[in-house]
């Protein structure tokens, strides 16, 4: 909505001819590579502090949000839309968000989806989301009932692209199936992948990207933070923040080695390792864009300075290999 309370579109969001920007599967959604995660939006950041990060990003020439309707029981939403309202930049931003895990519409049946989409709508003072997410599976409901839940919205205006988060490869291998007797196709899949995490997305889920029917929407590309943001924070009990203890269950031997390699990277670049570490995910041919979310000004410069950073093949094969 305008500032006289109309609707805002997305009309005039940037196009394919924009160089840098990548195809979402086989529809006509283009992103650029890194997507501005809303996780934290509402929830461990207030809203000065998420406003500062916002402004930051577009002066950046960020132009992807994610989110969820569940993130921060639809905060993270409110948040983003009340911004981009006043703001005035929804010709310059896509959103991504996601429905089946809010407690007001649960699961992915067709009233909930419908709900859902309709809810994340209003917060996000916008009539269209440019790639809407299933968050995660709903074993109860036939996916060809939620495909077609979203062939309408499809056909309403209201969405532009489907994508599928945190899906099992048989999960994604049955919503194929579906779309070839003309539902919609899922055309990104969103699933943890980093130099830390490469199990699924380079193993029983390789052959179904292979194709690029579906582009990978990496999320915790930097490992919960640990590649980068929280590096330097060591295993305790005592946190009881979840970020914080998921990023320092990732200290070991392994991803310590991991660490070495990305800050002599870094040092070579004069980056920052959270930028080296994006680079080597971006640098992945299925990747179409990566969710990062960030705390501060501070960290948003680190990830964005991925844009601007060119590994060498040496480079790139010496992550693969401390990786692996």
């Amino acid at each position: 909505m305008d500032r006289g309370g109309s609707v805002v579109t997305a009309s005039t969001v940037r196009d394919a001819d924009t160089p840098h920007l990548r195809r979402v599967g086989s529809s006509d959604v283009f992103v650029p590579p890194i997507a501005l995660g809303g996780a934290v939006f509402g929830w461990t950041l207030a809203r000065a502090g998420c406003v500062d990060v916002l402004e930051r990003f577009l002066d950046c020439g960020g132009g992807l949000i994610d989110t969820a309707s569940s993130y921060a029981s639809g905060m993270s939403e409110h948040t983003i839309g009340s911004w981009i309202r006043e703001r005035g930049a929804r010709d310059r931003i896509l959103i991504a968000t996601k429905v089946g895990r809010h407690a007001d519409a649960p699961g992915l049946s067709a009233k909930s989806i419908r709900q859902g989409v309709d809810a994340s709508l209003q917060r996000l003072q916008t009539d269209v989301i440019d790639l809407l997410y299933f968050h995660a599976e709903d074993p109860s409901v036939p996916i060809e009932e939620s495909l077609a839940a979203v062939a309408e919205l499809v056909d309403a205006g209201k969405v532009r692209a489907v994508g599928a988060s945190n899906f099992s490869v048989s999960g994604l291998r049955a919503a194929r199936i579906a779309a070839s007797s003309g539902l919609p196709r899922i055309d990104a899949v969103a699933w943890e992948y980093s130099l830390l995490r490469r199990d699924i997305v380079e193993g029983d889920g390789a052959a179904l990207l292979a194709d690029h029917e579906s582009s990978l929407m990496p999320y915790f590309a930097l490992a919960h933070g640990f590649l980068g943001v929280h590096r330097s924070i060591k295993p305790d009990p005592a946190v009881q923040d979840t970020r914080l203890r998921r990023a320092a269950a990732h200290a070991n031997r392994h991803s310590l080695s991991v660490l070495k390699v990305l800050d002599d990277i870094a040092l070579t670049h004069e980056t920052d390792v959270s930028a080296v570490a994006l680079a080597w995910a971006l640098s992945r041919p299925q990747v179409a864009a990566a969710a990062v979310g960030v705390e501060s000004t501070e960290q948003l410069d680190g990830v964005m300075a991925a844009l601007a950073l060119n590994l060498t093949h040496h480079e790139l094969s010496e992550l693969d290999r401390v990786s692996a």
